[in-house]
């Protein structure tokens, strides 16, 4: 079974943290992996620097950018994910544009993250329509989620495409605007998540976008199966470096 799978089967909410891979510094990826592990994350999505990031605001496009300066690649993530399974053992999620991963090759890429232990990726301008008639088969031979966003404008017919697609979560995107900008949700976000539990899919939802602390975390997962933390993570990255990364977890989860 997926190790995806399996974590949504676990009877609690779920906590998520992005974090782009080669930041603050190249070396630093393996090792705020296995912290966010020991702190309790249940999933990580190690986000594959691109010089374009179409949904990322200015946090995670800043990361990106030093990463990629500093010499962070596609084949210098999977050389340090090599043997990572060895330690860790939650799910790993890569996250990036299709870009890259069309220049590297689909099915190379897919093979590599099957080699490496990853279990899903989050390719937020992949088409679900294109994903379903050119990669979907791919994606599945080397064992891999594909994990689809929903937005508050997605109709509800291409939302119940996408479910009947995917297999693992669907990524519920809290708002319109790019990563990092919101601050708490709305009444009009709370209902928005209200509506799309009340469509009973047959994936659990997990809400990104404007979570960075215990009451959006709460808020968030009211109607869902977990939440996502992105750019309020880089930021305490920014401030505090990578030797407290537990205090950012707990002070999330309200311990």
């Amino acid at each position: 079974m997926n190790r995806i799978t399996k974590k949504l089967q676990e009877d609690k909410k779920l906590l998520s943290i992005y974090f782009t891979a080669g930041y603050p510094e190249p070396e630093d990826t393996i090792q705020i992996i296995k912290d966010l592990e020991k702190s309790g994350v249940d999933f990580i999505e190690i986000g594959l620097p691109f010089s374009d990031p179409l949904a990322d605001g200015p946090t995670i496009q800043e990361s990106s950018t030093k990463a990629l300066k500093r010499g962070m690649t596609t084949n210098r993530l999977f050389q340090q994910l090599e043997g990572i399974r060895n330690s860790v053992e939650i799910p790993l999620i890569i996250m990036g544009y299709f870009n890259p991963i069309l220049q590297y090759g689909v099915e190379k890429f897919c093979q590599k993250c099957e080699e490496t232990g990853i279990d899903g990726l989050i390719i937020p301008d992949l088409p679900v329509d294109v994903y379903n008639e050119e990669y979907k088969a791919i994606f599945e031979a080397h064992g891999l989620q594909n994990i689809f966003l929903i937005t508050p404008q997605t109709s509800e017919e291409r939302i119940r495409f996408i479910d009947s697609v995917s297999n693992g979560f669907i990524y519920m995107v809290s708002t319109a605007s790019v990563t990092g900008s919101t601050k708490g949700f709305s009444e009009e976000t709370k209902a928005y998540f209200k509506r799309i539990d009340d469509m009973k899919l047959k994936n659990p939802q997990v809400v990104g976008f404007g979570i960075g602390d215990n009451e959006t975390f709460q808020q968030a997962t009211q109607y869902a199966k977990g939440a996502i933390i992105g750019s309020a993570f880089i930021k305490h990255l920014n401030k505090t470096g990578t030797g407290k990364i537990a205090d950012f977890v707990h002070f999330v989860k309200g311990l």
